[in-house]
């Protein structure tokens, strides 16, 4: 019973933050929508932001398994990198709790979804980074700092993808994949 309440909150409160933003969010409406007392939510979390930092300790894990489903043992780093990537961040477009939290960064600055935002691209960039390590490893790639690539690769991934597509038309999965080989695995000399 403790455990079907505990995940009624939870779900509750990643309805809330998604709906209404981590600021808005307060702990006696995730208690209507969870249908519990407010001091039952106390009883398993002891504030909003413990509660909020589960619910993105989910979220990541969920992003990881998405991004696991896209590895195929027989493609190449790149076509592997490249799935992987364009998948965690289409995940990370279509889910209304990171939307949402993207959207409150932008307008309100909340530190504590600031906070989150980091947690979430540190655990993207630790993913690629273990992957990258293993492409060393297999000598697929060239010697190179895997947390600063990965970084690299995310940060222009988030700009092919969200950042062009706010004054331009979007990129299509294939164009992004070749600009991602050209910038990333050629580079630009002839």
């Amino acid at each position: 019973m403790a455990i079907d309440r505990r995940r009624a909150v939870i779900e509750a409160a990643t309805q809330s933050f998604a709906s209404f933003g981590y600021k808005a969010t307060t702990m006696d409406h995730v208690a209507r929508l969870a249908n519990v007392g407010k001091g039952t939510i106390y009883t398993f979390f002891k504030n909003k932001e413990e509660l909020f930092g589960e619910i993105i300790s989910h979220l990541i894990l969920e992003m990881k398994a998405v991004a696991d489903e896209c590895i195929d043992s027989e493609g190449t780093f790149f076509e592997n990198v490249h799935r992987t990537l364009y998948r965690i961040l289409e995940f990370r477009k279509e889910h209304q709790l990171t939307i949402k939290l993207v959207q409150e960064e932008r307008e309100i600055g909340t530190p504590e979804v600031q906070e989150m935002m980091r947690k979430l691209d540190s655990a993207i960039i630790s993913y690629i980074s273990t992957y990258l390590e293993k492409a060393i490893a297999k000598g697929e790639i060239r010697q190179c700092d895997p947390e600063i690539t990965a970084f690299v690769m995310l940060r222009l991934y988030i700009s092919l993808i969200f950042d062009w597509e706010r004054t331009r038309q979007p990129l299509e999965k294939e164009e992004i994949a070749q600009l991602f080989e050209l910038y990333l695995l050629k580079g630009l000399s002839k």
